[in-house]
């Protein structure tokens, strides 16, 4: 059964995924690029199942098939995915289903931070521009020179507000919380996974797991080693995908017209989150 880590992208999905990394691993040194969970959908996901998996409609058609093999190994599974739990050909087709899944930790964050992150590592040209991505129902990857496969992601409310109509096992976690506290939120996420699976954690490792996931730490790594799962054109830019982290605070970088827009865009939700 697989539990998915999800997010709309630059939401704090991979600090999760690093952290948990970290403690599945607790007898090697840890290292960003040291992956234990995997991402979905990739190309080695399909095989067998279509030649043209490039195409939307084929991906839509073969998901749940796709999880449905990787399954048949019969042992949990975590996966990292930016996919909204979108409904494909008015309802044929889903992302996932309740079979499949055991879990979602969904990692949310405000989109008043998101926009810089959006408009650093999507190279847009202005911030405007990164909020018309974010309304957007945006489908990324797809390309052949690409490993992903095309990522279903819709627009930022429109995927938070698909995710939370998951009931099976749902975790909500808020990008600030993990800031503001840390030990309490990834504590969260080690209560639920010791709840739902078979796996135990003990505190010294979760604490030891907490120290070296920091943003500092991450970002370190990255200027020494690079980070595998940075883009192909962030890398050939030489631009970081640790950017900003905690110094991301759209107080002191957004100008009031695009607060605005954002809030109004956004309004239902981000009360509905307490981001207003």
């Amino acid at each position: 059964m697989i539990i998915w880590l999800s997010s709309y992208p630059k939401s704090g999905n991979t600090w999760v995924r690093l952290f948990l990394d970290n403690l599945l691993s607790p007898d090697k040194e840890f290292n960003i690029n040291n992956n234990v969970i995997g991402q979905f959908p990739l190309r080695s996901h399909f095989l067998n199942l279509s030649d043209n998996i490039n195409n939307q409609d084929e991906f839509a058609k073969y998901c749940i098939k796709a999880q449905h093999k990787l399954n048949l190994e019969n042992r949990l599974k975590i996966f990292k995915t930016h996919n909204a739990f979108w409904s494909w050909e008015g309802g044929k087709h889903y992302f996932t289903n309740e079979q499949n899944t055991l879990g979602v930790i969904y990692i949310v964050r405000d989109p008043r931070n998101i926009i810089t992150s959006v408009l650093n590592y999507f190279h847009k040209n202005n911030y405007y521009d990164a909020l018309e991505f974010m309304k957007e129902n945006k489908v990324l990857g797809g390309n052949e020179a690409e490993i992903g496969l095309p990522t279903i992601i819709g627009s930022w409310s429109n995927h938070y507000k698909s995710w939370k109509k998951f009931k099976k096992n749902l975790l909500i976690i808020k990008y600030e919380n993990l800031l503001k506290n840390p030990v309490e939120e990834f504590s969260k996420i080690i209560n639920y996974l010791e709840n739902i699976t078979d796996l135990k954690f003990n505190n010294k490792s979760v604490l030891k797991a907490i120290e070296e996931c920091t943003f500092d730490n991450m970002s370190n790594q990255e200027d020494k080693f690079g980070f595998n799962d940075n883009s192909k054109r962030n890398k050939e830019l030489n631009k970081k995908f640790f950017n900003l982290g905690p110094k991301n605070k759209w107080q002191n970088i957004l100008d009031k017209e695009i607060i605005k827009e954002i809030e109004e865009v956004f309004k239902t939700e981000m009360e509905e989150l307490g981001y207003l």
